[in-house]
């Protein structure tokens, strides 16, 4: 999803070119939201298929979901796929992001034996009208030195995405940034926006931007200069949290985060000005991994993270 409130470039011409008062009025108007709000029910712990999640997003004013392409795989014929497929046009809502079905990080005939089904999952995803895959970067390995895991990523990623760019799909790589995750194993791997640009220039495929991840922005000490040295197509998806109290930028743990807002740790609104000023037109979604929220009813779970993306969105003058 995305958000601009005003494009950086074009607020810059803007200042230079007309008077204060017309530029307040322009800045205002460039504050519309064109991005949407994407509803992934698994990561806020609501259990929902693709029809019952279309319903939920339609109650809940969600504007995009998860495409759902394996259960599409597995148990819609054409004619159930068109139905679904025109109560989304219906109600407007357009489709998030997927998880690569393609173990990677394993071995290589793990990565051979997933790597065949990978061009029938982007089939069905263009005939589902779904342009988006995301995966994401474990930032240590046991084996592999940095040089050595570049080298893998790049290959198999690469062979990835060019299948995925015979069927208009656009590849999102997450890196995590947790200082945590990066000594947990014996030779550190990619952990900031600056690495990840390297992994995406070594792949060398168009298609392939990152997953920004307010979290891993915030642990990495990744600023909102970082993400002004971005282009709009670099990016495929934007995640939206906030990290826990009582933790340091450097203690932070994977797997353990909050809703937008919930504690303040994260400079919520310098990272989604970074968003808006490249002029990012994605999906942006929560994925808080946050076991309480997880323990509420599906109902409660689902408003409560609308409120907390719109309260999110309230810091940069968003609706």
């Amino acid at each position: 999803m995305q958000r601009r409130e005003f494009m950086f470039s074009t607020a810059l011409a803007s200042a230079a070119l007309v008077s204060s008062p017309f530029s307040s009025l322009l800045a205002r108007q460039e504050a519309e939201r064109k991005f949407k709000i994407a509803l992934n029910p698994g990561t806020i712990g609501v259990k929902a298929n693709y029809a019952q999640t279309l319903d939920y997003a339609i109650q809940y004013k969600y504007e995009a979901i998860s495409p759902f392409t394996q259960e599409v795989m597995e148990k819609y014929s054409d004619g159930q796929l068109n139905e679904i497929l025109a109560k989304m046009k219906e109600n407007g809502i357009g489709y998030d992001s997927a998880n690569v079905p393609v173990e990677f990080r394993r071995d290589k005939s793990k990565f051979n034996e997933d790597f065949k089904g990978l061009r029938k999952f982007c089939e069905t995803m263009e005939k589902q009208g779904a342009t988006r895959i995301n995966t994401w970067i474990i930032s240590s390995h046991n084996e592999l030195t940095y040089n050595e895991n570049m080298k893998q990523h790049a290959y198999r990623l690469g062979e990835c995405a060019k299948v995925m760019k015979d069927h208009g799909i656009r590849f999102g790589l997450e890196y995590l940034g947790m200082r945590t995750m990066m000594t947990q194993n014996r030779y550190p791997f990619i952990g900031s926006m600056k690495e990840g640009k390297e992994l995406i220039g070594e792949i060398g495929e168009s298609n392939v931007g990152f997953v920004v991840d307010s979290f891993h922005w915030y642990c990495a000490n990744d600023t909102l200069e970082d993400l002004r040295t971005l282009k709009p197509e670099d990016v495929v998806v934007v995640d939206l949290n906030d990290a826990r109290l009582g933790f340091t930028r450097e203690t932070q743990l994977d797997g353990k985060r909050e809703l937008p807002m919930a504690t303040g740790v994260i400079n919520t609104k310098d990272f989604l000005q970074g968003i808006i000023d490249i002029g990012y037109e994605g999906p942006v979604r929560t994925e808080p991994f946050n076991q309480e929220l997880n323990d509420m009813e599906n109902d409660v779970a689902l408003k409560l993270n609308m409120e907390a993306i719109k309260k999110a969105l309230a810091t940069v003058g968003l609706k």
